[in-house]
């Protein structure tokens, strides 16, 4: 009987070429829960910032296993044991760690959900994968939920300094072009050893983290919260909200039939456990959906709902202003006044204008530590080891404040 050859090899931009580990492994990419990857942007809509920015989450969980498969060698060429079973798991952890993720990522996270984030999404597709693979998922969803009794390995898939930070910062570069977030993965991959079953960078691999942690904020601060990326997320999030309401009040609103159980009402995490379809829906729902919703809308006869579609699909974004305080009243309403001027119904404000936040910091040590072993054999917190002021500085939270407002609305009014 013909046997199929699984260890398949893909051909990353990033890395060049990469071999998938195991026919486990194979068999988890092929499933139409990690396929749906493949239609979801890896950074929302940050392409309308940086043209290039069109990559999936598909690519980036290959970029992390990868990743994770040269650590692991890394590490037992320093004499660490590393099981096979271990290996394996902690490969399948990473793939399969952004595998709860909506559309557009972290756009609608909060829009189309009620409290219910993408990792207690992941948990639960996870546990789906390991009934339909019979059990050979326990070891990875240990790992992932840090109950295994090998701490590193998690800190390996959820960290400061993990491989889905380090793909994603080094992927999110090379695809926006932004040289600020380039870093040197694979040194900070040979830099890294096990202390009492705990993850450390050795002290000659300090400069290399230090820029990775530099390099992160950079990118927060020009792709990740970039003011133009913001001004599309309210749009299309106000798109969702006023058809929402529509759909409440009785009105035609349409829109794929899975789609339409969360424009009907947020979903909140009770309601993913109760209701078998929930989940299932959520799992057939993707970028292009939401897409074909927008381009459906343009035509709608509700004029804020068309008006909404049509400034997403043809990107004419809202105005925004940064500022360092929250925007006063007087300053917020000045943009009431000029929409109701521009002849926006004021029972229909709230989808003209946003007043928002938000923070960046790129070192917060209540969640982990990145913890440097020193050459007299003392592990320190990286804060502690670094002489940069920089570093010393990156706990700090920096937030920004910013009111957003449609412009030229009548024109459509």
């Amino acid at each position: 009987m013909y046997k199929q050859n699984k260890r398949k090899i893909l051909n990353d931009p990033v890395y060049g070429f990469v071999t998938l580990p195991s026919d486990l492994v194979y068999d988890l990419i092929e499933h139409p829960y990690f396929q749906r990857l493949r239609r979801v942007k890896q950074l929302g809509l940050t392409d309308f910032v940086y043209p290039g920015a069109l990559h999936s989450r598909f690519q980036h969980a290959i970029g992390a296993m990868h990743l994770m498969g040269q650590v692991l060698n890394s590490l037992e060429a320093k004499g660490n044991l590393i099981m096979e079973v271990e290996r394996e798991a902690a490969q399948i952890a990473i793939l399969l760690h952004d595998i709860g993720h909506g559309p557009f990522s972290h756009v609608l996270e909060y829009t189309l959900l009620e409290g219910v984030n993408h990792e207690k999404i992941t948990e639960m597709i996870m546990e789906k994968l390991n009934v339909v693979f019979d059990g050979r998922l326990n070891l990875a969803i240990e790992m992932f939920k840090n109950t295994y009794h090998r701490k590193f390995f998690n800190q390996l898939i959820s960290s400061q300094l993990d491989m889905d930070r380090l793909d994603y910062i080094n992927r999110d570069s090379f695809f926006t072009g932004v040289a600020e977030g380039r870093i040197g993965v694979e040194r900070i991959i040979k830099m890294l050893d096990i202390h009492k079953e705990g993850l450390v960078v050795e002290e000659k691999g300090l400069l290399s983290v230090e820029t990775f942690l530099n390099a992160r904020r950079m990118m927060y601060w020009q792709v990740y919260l970039h003011k133009t990326a913001i001004s599309a997320e309210v749009i299309l999030i106000k798109a969702l909200e006023r058809a929402r309401e529509l759909k409440n009040k009785g009105k035609e609103v349409e829109c794929p039939k899975d789609l339409e159980k969360f424009l009907r009402r947020k979903i909140d995490l009770a309601t993913f456990v109760k209701e078998n379809d929930i989940l299932e829906s959520f799992l057939k729902i993707d970028d292009t959906d939401i897409l074909f919703c927008i381009k459906t809308w343009v035509n709608h006869d509700d004029k804020v709902l068309s008006f909404l579609a049509q400034s997403f699909l043809n990107r004419k974004l809202y105005k925004i202003r940064f500022s360092d305080e929250s925007p006063s009243e007087e300053e917020i309403n000045k943009v009431r006044q000029h929409l109701l001027k521009e002849g926006v119904n004021p029972q229909e404000l709230k989808y003209f204008y946003h007043v928002g936040s938000i923070s960046n910091a790129g070192y917060v040590l209540e969640n982990s530590s990145i913890d440097i072993m020193m050459k007299s054999g003392e592990v320190q917190d990286i804060v502690d080891a670094s002489d940069l002021p920089t570093i010393k500085a990156l706990g700090k939270i920096v937030k920004k404040h910013y009111l957003c407002w449609a412009k030229n609305v009548y024109l459509h009014f």
